[in-house]
């Protein structure tokens, strides 16, 4: 079973370097039009593609990669994209470091409604005057850091945040929503997010979390799935399959020892969930990449 390639740094030739940006058509003359492995990043991706045709794999959803349409992968996601002909539109990286070294919070990417550990990470559709206006960023921060001026690096971070809270706004709640309960529910969000990232091998139930977060699990339920589209439950099921998922891909640990290594005690409540959650067999799904088929 092949191991995950795993990209640490943002510039593999300097690694003091947080922070890069690329034309997409320079990286696919620079592949020669060759889809990359299935890998992941230990940072931040954005890409705008202004002009593509392909498909884009993240956590194992098939996404169509086209024109007008902007992608957030967050650290740790598995990712593939194939073309089928020459891209044209700009890829950014950017590290933890990166935004410290620029005063940007960490609070402020989790409160965007743009990164997604697990399950669906669909991308932002722009429309194609929003799109020209994203392009300008991207720009000009390829200006800026092709540079020698002083205190680029905050330019750019700068221009980064405006361009992450442009794409913010495009996909937020109704303007409508009451900013207290916003406010609130971001909070909750992003307690239960880091204990999901934190107990999800032993903690399956909504009721674990919502007892450490002092609330209901039907309010909890609520709160989640109106700020990011599913229930708790959802959210928490999908950790364990797509953790289940790369497991199954890029180990050799065996169905049971999977099953143990998530919590389950039995091999047959594994089977049965991940069947529940992804419509086919654990030893189904392995099969299939073996064969080359996901």
């Amino acid at each position: 079973m092949e191991a995950i390639k795993v990209y640490s740094n943002v510039n593999k030739v300097d690694p003091q370097k947080s922070f890069g940006i690329s034309r997409m058509e320079d990286i696919y003359l620079k592949h020669r039009g060759k889809p990359d492995t299935p890998h992941r990043h230990e940072y931040y991706t954005v890409l705008l593609v202004l002009k593509a045709k392909g498909k884009h794999i993240i956590d194992f959803n098939e996404y169509s990669f086209e024109g007008n349409q902007v992608y957030f992968i967050s650290p740790g996601q598995v990712h593939q994209i194939i073309e089928e002909q020459q891209s044209f539109g700009y890829s950014m990286v950017f590290s933890s470091q990166f935004l410290m070294e620029n005063h940007i919070p960490f609070s402020f990417v989790d409160d965007l409604n743009l990164f997604y550990n697990y399950g669906q990470s669909p991308p932002l559709p722009v429309s194609q005057k929003q799109t020209e206006k994203l392009a300008g960023f991207c720009e000009d921060i390829i200006a800026y850091n092709q540079s020698d001026d002083k205190f680029k690096e905050q330019a750019i971070g700068s221009m980064l945040k405006l361009f992450l809270i442009q794409c913010n706004n495009l996909c937020t709640l109704p303007p409508q929503e009451n900013t207290q309960v916003i406010e609130a529910g971001n909070s909750i969000l992003k307690r239960f997010k880091e204990l999901v990232d934190a107990h999800y091998m032993e903690w399956h139930s909504t009721s674990q979390y919502a007892d450490t977060l002092s609330i209901t699990p039907d309010h909890l339920n609520r709160t989640i799935k109106s700020l990011i589209g599913k229930t708790a439950k959802d959210y928490i099921q999908s950790r364990i399959s797509v953790a289940a998922k790369r497991m199954l891909y890029f180990s050799g640990l065996s169905t049971k020892e999977i099953g143990y290594e998530l919590g389950f005690s039995e091999t047959s409540h594994f089977s049965a969930f991940f069947k529940k959650c992804t419509g086919t067999s654990p030893s189904q799904f392995r099969k299939g990449k073996d064969v080359g088929i996901l």
